[in-house]
C-alpha cells in the first residue's frame, strides 16, 4: 500500500452525465481543470500524473413510446458503457502504482473506481461522502429511473439493480455493507428495505465534530472481513460536492440548501481520511458548471482540496 508521504496521484477526468438528471455534469471535470487542479495539486508538493479525460458522454434522452422505448432505469446501456471504459482506464492508473482521483461526471463513477480497485488490491471499503445515499431501486422509483440515485446500491448488488452494472467488477457484491460508511448525509435514511447495515453519519453530526466523524468512518471501513487474514482493508472516498450547503457554495447538480456541510468542515473531516495510509483513490463527482458560470466554486473547491490531497502525513 502506498504511504501518504509518498503517494502520486493519477487524475483521471470522466466527462459524462449520461446517468444523470440532465446534461451540465460532463462539464464537470473541463471546469475542475479550467479552475486549476492539476496545478494545485503539484504546487502544494504533491506528485501527479495527468491521464487526460475518457470522451465526452452526454445526457439523452429516452426515445419516443414505439420507437425503442424501454422500462427501468434510463440509458442503462449508454451508462454501462462509460463505466467500462472508466474502469478499464483507471485499471491502468493503479497497475501504475498511482493512487486514482477521479474527476466527474456522476456518482456512478464510485462503481468503476471499486471495480478497479478490488481487482487491483482485494476487498476494500468505502467512505461516502455525499448529501444522500444513492440506495435508491429500480423498482422502488419507476418515477424516477435515473440510475445516479442508484449507484451505491448497485455496488451492493441490491435487488432489481442492473446486471451489467451490479456485475462490473470481479465479484458480486463489489462491497460488503459492513466496510461501507455514509458521511454528511441530509436526507432521510434510504435504506427503506433494511438491506444496508452500514456505518452511518450524517451531516449534523460530521459538522458537531469532523475529526470525530472522520474517525468512526475509518473503524468501519479498515477493519478487516473476519477470516480474511487481512490486518486491515484499503479503502476508497466517494466525495459528491453536494455534500456542500448550496447556499454557501452553489455548483452541486442536486443541491442542497441550508443543510449540507460548509467547506471547512468538509476540510476538516477528509483530511485524517486522504492522510490515512490505508486510502487507496479518490472520486470527485457532481460539480455541475451551468450552476456557477462564473467559475467561482470550482475555484473554491480547488483551493479547498488541493493541501489536503497533497498532504503527506506519516502511516
Amino acid at each position: 500500500m502506498t504511504a501518504a508521504r509518498d503517494r502520486h496521484w493519477g487524475v483521471l477526468g470522466v466527462p459524462s452525465s449520461r446517468a444523470a438528471h440532465w446534461p451540465g455534469l460532463e462539464k464537470g471535470p473541463a471546469a475542475l481543470r479550467a479552475a486549476g487542479l492539476v496545478e494545485a495539486l503539484a504546487a502544494a508538493g504533491a506528485s501527479v500524473t495527468d491521464h487526460g479525460d475518457r470522451p465526452v458522454a452526454r445526457w439523452r434522452p429516452r426515445p419516443e413510446a414505439g420507437s425503442g422505448a424501454t422500462t427501468g432505469p434510463h440509458d442503462a446501456d449508454g451508462v454501462s458503457a462509460v463505466l467500462r471504459d472508466a474502469r478499464d482506464a483507471l485499471a491502468g492508473v493503479l497497475a501504475a502504482g498511482e493512487t486514482p482521483l477521479v474527476l466527474g461526471g456522476e456518482c456512478t463513477l464510485a462503481l468503476p473506481l471499486a471495480a478497479a480497485a478490488v481487482a487491483a488490491l482485494g476487498d476494500v471499503g468505502l467512505v461516502y461522502v455525499d448529501g444522500g445515499q444513492d440506495l435508491q431501486l429500480p423498482a422502488d422509483h419507476p418515477e424516477e429511473p435515473i440510475l445516479d440515485s442508484m449507484g451505491v446500491a448497485h455496488l451492493l448488488d441490491l435487488p432489481g439493480t442492473v446486471g451489467a452494472l451490479a456485475g462490473l467488477g470481479p465479484r458480486r457484491p463489489l462491497l460488503d455493507a459492513r466496510a461501507l460508511c455514509f458521511l454528511g448525509f441530509a436526507d432521510d435514511d434510504e435504506d427503506v428495505h433494511g438491506l444496508v447495515p452500514s456505518t452511518r453519519v450524517p451531516a449534523a453530526e460530521v459538522a458537531a465534530d469532523p475529526e470525530g466523524a472522520a474517525g468512526r468512518a475509518l473503524v468501519a471501513v479498515t477493519e478487516a472481513t473476519p477470516g480474511s487474514g487481512a490486518a486491515s482493508r484499503p479503502f476508497l472516498v466517494h466525495l459528491d460536492v453536494d455534500v456542500l450547503d448550496a447556499l454557501l457554495l452553489p455548483g452541486a447538480d442536486v443541491p442542497q440548501y441550508g443543510r449540507g456541510l460548509t467547506l471547512d468542515v468538509l476540510v476538516a473531516v477528509l483530511e485524517p481520511l486522504v492522510a490515512d495510509a490505508g486510502f487507496a483513490g479518490m472520486t470527485l463527482v457532481e460539480h455541475n458548471p451551468d450552476h456557477n458560470p462564473d467559475g467561482t466554486s470550482a475555484r473554491r473547491l480547488v483551493a479547498a482540496l488541493a493541501p489536503v490531497l497533497a498532504a503527506r502525513r506519516a502511516p
